[in-house]
């Protein structure tokens, strides 16, 4: 799975998963299947109701119209999701770090005229291929990528970390913290990776200054990493 970095407003880099090309297709399917079956059911609405032909089609334009906007509403008020991202748990983001705002969904929704529509999802694959950061032509435009948030369970999801053989730590103050605060260091700074969240990270940093009373020269998301590693280190070498 391709990763990006995110470079945030206090310059902290945050890494991504770039959600795979499968991924989206298969949200793509479920969305499409979702919004045919609310066309059909709208249909048998209005021969159920029996209307006057010219009633029937200003009725149906009305009903339909959830299905026409539905990318551009669910992503805005599910946080950059659809019911397909949702079972595929991918999720729109901005490039920036900052939250997507309705505008950014508008130029999505209305370039998948052309990146899939026209194209039947052509367009929407070359670019994202040739792009490498999995962007077709909306998020190009919009200045968004979708993400994978699937939890890839591993030793990485412990307190445990393996280390190098010659790995060698900064900070030796680490020992005045206890396992269950690395642990809660630990799930707060993964939680923080994969949600972009710069702000949780920011505030682990300066509250680790000036719990071990240092002055770290690293940046807040590589001091952290560190300050997880050395722990690590001191524990398992005690």
């Amino acid at each position: 799975m391709d990763e990006f970095q995110i470079e945030t407003a206090q310059n902290v880099g945050i890494n991504q998963n770039v959600a795979s090309i499968g991924d989206r297709m298969l949200g793509y399917l479920i969305d499409s299947a979702v919004i045919l079956l609310y066309g059909i059911l709208a249909i048998l609405l209005l021969i159920k109701l029996n209307l006057e032909p010219g009633d029937s089609w200003a009725v149906y334009l009305l009903v339909s119209l959830p299905a026409f906007l539905y990318y551009v509403l669910l992503e805005t008020f599910l946080d950059g999701k659809t019911l397909g991202k949702s079972v595929m748990k991918t999720r729109v983001v901005k490039l920036d770090g900052s939250p997507p705002g309705f505008a950014n969904y508008f130029v999505r929704w209305i370039l998948r005229i052309i990146d899939v529509v026209l194209t039947s999802g052509g367009g929407a694959v070359l670019t994202i291929l040739l792009k490498g950061n999995g962007q077709r032509i909306g998020d190009i435009a919009a200045g968004t990528t979708v993400i994978s948030e699937r939890e890839n369970l591993s030793i990485n999801d412990t307190l445990i970390k393996d280390l190098p053989i010659d790995y060698v730590p900064t900070y030796s103050q680490v020992t005045v913290l206890n396992d269950s605060d690395m642990q809660t260091i630990k799930n707060l700074y993964d939680d923080a990776v994969k949600n972009s969240n710069h702000n949780v990270i920011l505030n682990l940093h300066h509250r680790l200054i000036k719990v071990l009373g240092v002055e770290p020269k690293e940046n807040p998301v590589v001091f952290v990493a560190k300050v997880i590693k050395d722990y690590n280190y001191y524990t398992q070498n005690m």
